[in-house]
């Protein structure tokens, strides 16, 4: 009996150094998840501009949602860049749908919420009952370093994209349909042309991922005169106020004393009897025999 225990756990020691050669190797041939080298695709949507969900660079969103849902997403785009959106959309099957077709549109916003137009691309499509897939695509214009503000040219910042359903059955509403998302951008800073400006921060950074395509402004320190001390401070108002009340009362009193009749002559009514001292003089009541 001993010996037996002996020999296995001689056996089992044996097997411990090609344990230990082994495990690396497996380890080494399972997939990392991030040795594609791009991000797992976003699988959720904004409803509104405020709750779009932002996408990293090079990042894809792949979402099921319902069929009449205003859906939302948003990324960076940095100047020099020119961006592309491609979408497509698979329908719900077409033996759920009714016989009128649907119609989806895709938009693209800047970080002002102002609509860009697009250069290239199917923005609107419409697929009929058999139809069981859309295609939708947008290309922007050349992200500029600066613009003036009436122009409404594109800038660097946030840009949202968002996917609806402009006309479709009211019974069609609510069935199941699955969105991809691509955005691509081409072009970087060097390629952009100089135009004598440069924007200080972007139009609504965006957060996320999507941070890392747009450049912050260094915060600028406010410019300091000889009267910068008076007007700051927690007790500035107090002495303001103390002193504009006093400059209010001295400017009453000065008012009064120039607007005031001086005591001691005041003026004579009309018709008044001047004061008499010793003869009588000539005046309105003299020879009138009144006592």
């Amino acid at each position: 009996m001993r010996t037996s225990f002996l020999r296995t756990a001689a056996a089992a020691l044996a097997l411990l150094p090609a344990l230990a050669l082994t495990a690396p190797a497996a380890t080494a041939a399972s997939p990392s998840p991030s040795a594609s080298g791009s991000p797992a695709p976003a699988n959720k949507a904004g409803t509104s501009f405020l709750t779009a969900v932002n996408l990293a660079p090079g990042q894809d969103a792949a979402v099921s949602v319902s069929t009449g849902d205003y859906l939302y997403w948003a990324f960076g785009a940095a100047e020099g860049q020119t961006a592309r959106v491609d979408l497509a959309i698979t329908l719900a099957p077409s033996a759920d749908r009714h016989d009128e077709p649907q119609t989806w549109s895709v938009e693209v916003f800047d970080g002002l919420r102002r609509r860009q137009a697009c250069t290239d691309g199917v923005q609107t499509a419409t697929a009929e009952r058999a139809t069981g897939s859309l295609a939708l695509s947008c290309t922007l214009r050349e992200v500029r370093s600066w613009a003036e503000p009436w122009s409404g040219d594109p800038l660097p910042g946030s840009y949202y994209v968002r996917l609806s359903v402009a006309d479709a059955p009211q019974p069609d509403l609510g069935l199941p349909a699955s969105v991809r998302l691509h955005v691509a951008a081409k072009g970087d800073e060097d390629n952009a042309q100089p135009e004598g400006g440069e924007l200080k921060a972007p139009l609504v950074p965006p957060a996320g991922g999507g941070a890392a395509t747009a450049k912050a402004a260094a915060p600028e320190e406010p410019e300091e005169h000889w009267y910068t001390g008076w007007f700051s401070g927690w007790n500035s108002r107090w002495f303001w106020t103390l002193a504009g009340g006093a400059l209010a009362a001295l400017a009453g009193v000065a008012g009064y004393t120039l607007t005031r009749h001086p005591r001691g002559r005041r003026p004579a009514r009309y018709g008044a009897v001047p004061p008499q001292s010793g003869a009588p003089q000539p005046g309105p009541y003299a020879g009138s025999g009144q006592p």
